[in-house]
């Protein structure tokens, strides 16, 4: 029988670097290359384009570019990036309170799609504020007042979490929560439908590898918590306390949240079908 590594020798994997994947990230770095994967690392949009052009077998994406590319992609299942109340990493920092935001500047950063539609789910949707969005923005035009509000995201956030106390801030995650009783699922482990049935094998690895490293890290959060406290900076129960409003499952809550996420694009029209949520058959 051929071997599975010599008819796919390396497959390419996208991976992001931020402090809130770090409980799954150290573990991976610290165990080494994975047979069969080529490791890519980049921020969630680039990995997002990367999946969506084949130069991605598999990848950490955001869950938007799931709904964009279905049913392109499946899902590896019971993994996320997702948050069931305040998670400190996905921000709207305003000067003004969010009610006055209608017609005013608000700055996007083009990191993450999804982040991105939630911000117009809860202003739009949830609210019924109409700000002027304007997209490739930095957290230097609200100081300058060319902006009323700038959404920030990922290590970005949290480094602005404690410069910006005097200002109004939303935590997305948190608002989501309130309006819908249900996790937010910001992020998940897509794999080009394509590259799974040409090498079932590697992706049912790759699954069993990743939760395994997830299983490391959250047994040693303290320690992992140390690690990358450095890199916003911030203290390490600081850094713990964030890490733990992490949650990187995907039971049957987080699916309900992204369902109704999905529903609610579609009937914006920012998604052009209906997604369902297509899990790989890995046993």
């Amino acid at each position: 029988m051929a071997d599975h590594h010599e008819c796919s020798p390396c497959l390419n994997l996208g991976m992001v670097n931020f402090i809130n994947t770090a409980p799954l990230y150290i573990p991976w770095a610290e165990k080494g290359k994975l047979q069969g994967w080529k490791v890519i690392e980049d921020h969630p949009a680039a990995l997002n384009d990367m999946l969506h052009q084949g130069r991605l077998d598999a990848g950490l994406v955001s869950s938007f570019a799931y709904g964009e590319g279905y049913p392109s992609y499946l899902l590896l299942p019971g993994l996320s990036i997702s948050a069931s109340g305040p998670v400190g990493s996905v921000l709207l920092i305003s000067k003004e309170r969010p009610e006055r935001l209608t017609g005013k500047r608000v700055g996007l950063t083009r990191q993450s799609a999804t982040s991105t539609r939630l911000l117009y789910i809860i202003l739009e949707d949830f609210w019924g504020i109409k700000p002027e969005y304007v997209p490739h923005a930095r957290y230097e035009w609200l100081e300058k007042g060319e902006c009323s509000a700038y959404m920030a995201i990922g290590d970005e956030a949290l480094r602005l979490r404690s410069r910006c106390s005097h200002l109004h801030i939303l935590d997305l995650a948190e608002i989501w929560l309130k309006e819908t009783g249900l996790p937010f699922v910001f992020a998940l482990w897509a794999i080009r439908k394509e590259a799974f049935y040409e090498s079932p094998e590697l992706f049912r690895h790759l699954q069993r590898h990743l939760l395994e490293c997830l299983e490391t890290g959250l047994k040693r959060l303290e320690e992992i918590s140390a690690v990358a406290a450095p890199k916003i900076p911030m203290g390490k129960e600081e850094c713990m306390a964030y890490l733990k409003g992490i949650d990187m499952g995907l039971g049957l809550e987080h699916q309900k949240g992204l369902n109704l996420f999905f529903s609610m694009l579609y009937k914006r029209g920012d998604l052009p079908k209906k997604v369902k949520l297509d899990f790989a058959p890995i046993a």
